[in-house]
């Protein structure tokens, strides 16, 4: 099995989104009335597996419609809030080319959660046999705010129910291919359905932390995102990436947006 990590673009946030602080301004995260000082680029990632059992693409990074229009892709009012800039080469669709991978031959794309800058690209990759997300992050993006439905009209997306498994801050989730090899592990309060990716790589575990926290200081020092819409549940959530990088055989803790983390292929 191997892991290849890829940046498809980055995003120009408010440092408060990615690392809740306490704040005389009503809502921080958003980046409305503070100052360049006060904000930051991270990337936006998405994970190309190669299983046995198939192939899996995890996130979709930005659409290349960002680089022409913005402001359209996201609509104004997300716009306010944040940018996202995609380089040349960079989007899923350009990367998936270089790497000789056919949209058409994906067996999964698994959608972490569906914030923006999480299927944003999901058009470039419709095409695949399976695209799934959490029933319950499925339904939260339908009644929601904080989610751009234009992003995923019309594209057929497929939900897993949660499932118990061994793992998660609420051994909530599910074994994708049915052998202990791949789990969505459940991990909620950034989003309502969220889940975070543990793969087994040789004898350790690799765990794709979504937006659990932005950095690995996030789990270091138990700092949650500025964002949330369960503060105990994204607390509970962070907690466990904690304990789980502690393990022995944790191999590596991954966040989606950490400005450490480079491009590599893990096998």
């Amino acid at each position: 099995m191997r892991v290849h990590i890829l940046h498809t673009g980055r995003v120009y946030i408010d440092r408060s989104l990615a690392y809740r602080e306490k704040s005389l301004h009503p809502a921080p995260y958003t980046g409305w009335f503070r100052g360049k000082e006060k904000k930051l680029w991270v990337p936006v990632s998405s994970y190309l597996i190669e299983h046995s059992k198939g192939t899996v693409l995890v996130d979709t990074g930005w659409h290349e419609e960002i680089r022409v229009n913005p402001r359209r892709h996201l609509g104004s009012f997300a716009y306010s809030m944040f940018k996202g800039e995609l380089p040349k080469g960079d989007s899923i669709a350009e990367q998936l080319q270089r790497l000789g991978i056919k949209t058409k031959d994906i067996d999964y794309v698994i959608l972490s959660h569906m914030h923006s800058d999480h299927v944003s690209g999901l058009r470039h990759v419709q095409d695949a046999k399976k695209i799934l997300t959490s029933e319950m992050e499925w339904r939260a993006a339908q009644k929601q705010l904080g989610y751009i439905k234009s992003m995923w009209k019309g594209i057929p997306i497929d939900t897993f129910k949660l499932e118990g498994i061994p793992f998660g801050p609420y051994q909530k989730g599910y074994d994708l291919f049915a052998d202990g090899t791949l789990y969505l592990v459940h991990t909620p309060g950034h989003s309502e359905g969220m889940v975070s990716l543990l793969i087994r790589l040789q004898d350790q575990w690799l765990l794709l932390a979504s937006d659990v926290g932005y950095a690995t200081r996030s789990w270091e020092h138990l700092i949650l995102p500025g964002l949330t819409t369960d503060k105990k549940a994204a607390y509970q959530s962070l907690q466990w990436v904690q304990d789980f990088s502690q393990r022995e055989d944790c191999l590596r803790v991954i966040a989606n947006h950490d400005p450490n983390v480079k491009p590599e292929v893990m096998a």
